[in-house]
């Protein structure tokens, strides 16, 4: 079991790129494939979750090879997927398949799609009783509701309209991708805005796709053309050093080329609420994407509420907002968030008892979470455990530069779903 140290740090300081944008990277590989071109993707991110996408994606007989640090994938059309010897297995990557169980529930064969022991107790129904009513022949474990799921394609499904209890970009996205293939308008209405990338680039691929967070129609009447795509940096992964530079006395962190997709930005607005100098330098669209450079300094931090309907945008940051919350001068309340106990663990139950071991005053809710910061807050030495969950693990290293001592933070090979490369920058700005 790979184990990670981490001792209390004087600054932080340097210059740094973040990983390519999980979420982008996962929706360049899949729609890729279905259209009829060869598509390089640059900045691709070569973590496990994704190359579970890959390796799913070839499995159904897509061409895709990697050069040096770019993608190259020869997409065929959706005709020209193969049925499967196998289970698609998606390991730990709920995105890989949810999103995948939308693209084959349009194919003409048979496709069993799998993962880990997360992933599995993960809830399906969310997408496997929407894609039902669009005419897909779709069953899962548990009445319907786990995976494993067995997908029978169907080439008539028929567009729908979907009024969805719950905002989830996954869902959304994996009913988006049904439609380009069913007779008729496919329309989808979200409770709250959910991140947009799958419409964002559909759109770039010339789909016509009429969005705007909450709602999303798809009119499968142009054939989708793949161009060249940039993934920008992770936001999500960028807020781990953002949190580190605001924490402790004379640090400076620039981060280049990230993406700031206003689906994906409410963080930032949230650390600015709580005091945070936060600049946003040189802003361009690169292939239907916002991206910019982020500069963050050290912060005296003030508590916020964050307002449930903004849950959705910052679902995959809570852990890292609970760090910052930690040493905001006030009690942070976090609610509407129940979502955070599907997730890769129970993340409101892993946030409140290893924060707690580390000497933070932190009180676990059904749906969220109270947070009593404090700015001159030093944590415990110890150890704590990840869960197994990427976005606990590095939280939980963020967390520990402010200890008097030694942290051990367990089972943090778990990072590599997300950010390969997170300890190596990690060690390049602790001063």
């Amino acid at each position: 079991m790979n184990n990670m140290e981490v001792c209390g740090a004087n600054r932080v300081y340097g210059e740094i790129r973040v990983p390519g944008d999980k979420s982008i990277s996962h929706r360049s590989a899949i729609i890729s494939s279905i259209t009829r071109s060869t598509v390089t993707v640059e900045n691709f991110l070569f973590s496990e979750d994704c190359i579970r996408t890959i390796e799913v994606l070839k499995k159904l007989g897509v061409r895709i090879e990697k050069i040096g640090e770019n993608l190259i994938i020869c997409g065929e059309g959706i005709e020209n997927f193969k049925e499967p010897s196998e289970i698609l297995d998606v390991g730990n990557s709920g995105t890989t398949i949810r999103l995948m169980a939308g693209v084959l529930s349009a194919t003409n064969f048979l496709s069993v799609l799998s993962g880990d022991k997360s992933v599995n107790n993960r809830p399906m129904d969310r997408i496997i009783k929407p894609l039902t009513e669009m005419g897909a022949k779709i069953f899962g474990r548990a009445n319907n509701t786990r995976a494993p799921i067995v997908i029978f394609g169907n080439h008539n499904l028929e567009g729908k309209v979907h009024h969805l209890s719950i905002s989830s970009a996954q869902v959304k996205s994996c009913l988006t991708l049904a439609g380009l293939f069913a007779k008729g308008e496919t329309e989808i209405y979200q409770p709250e805005v959910s991140r947009d990338h799958t419409e964002r680039m559909l759109e770039y691929f010339g789909a016509n796709i009429i969005y705007d967070g909450k709602y999303t129609k798809i009119i499968p009447d142009r054939e989708l053309v793949g161009k060249n795509i940039y993934v920008p940096g992770d936001i999500s992964s960028a807020t781990y050093f953002i949190v580190a530079s605001l924490l402790i006395k004379d640090s400076r962190i620039l981060i280049k080329d990230v993406g700031i997709n206003p689906t994906r930005t409410y963080i930032l607005d949230a650390f600015k609420k709580m005091g945070a100098d936060i600049r946003i330098k040189n802003i361009r669209t690169v292939n239907n994407e916002p991206v910019a450079d982020i500069e963050t300094f050290y912060s005296p931090l003030s508590s916020i509420e964050i307002e449930k309907e903004k849950i959705p945008n910052i679902i995959d940051e809570i852990p890292i907002l609970c760090v910052a919350s930690a040493v905001a001068q006030g009690v942070t309340t976090i609610r509407g968030a129940m979502e955070l106990r599907y997730k890769e663990s129970d993340r409101i139950s892993a946030i409140a008892s290893e924060f707690k071991k580390l000497g933070v005053n932190i009180e676990e809710k059904e749906d969220g979470l109270v947070i009593e910061g404090n700015r001159k807050l030093r944590v415990r030495e110890g150890v704590v455990q990840s869960f197994g969950d990427h976005r606990i693990a590095m939280s939980l290293a963020i967390l520990s530069l402010l200890s008097t001592g030694r942290v051990t933070i367990l089972d943090s090979e778990c990072i590599n779903t997300s950010f390969p490369s997170f300890k190596y920058i990690f060690k390049s700005v602790i001063n």
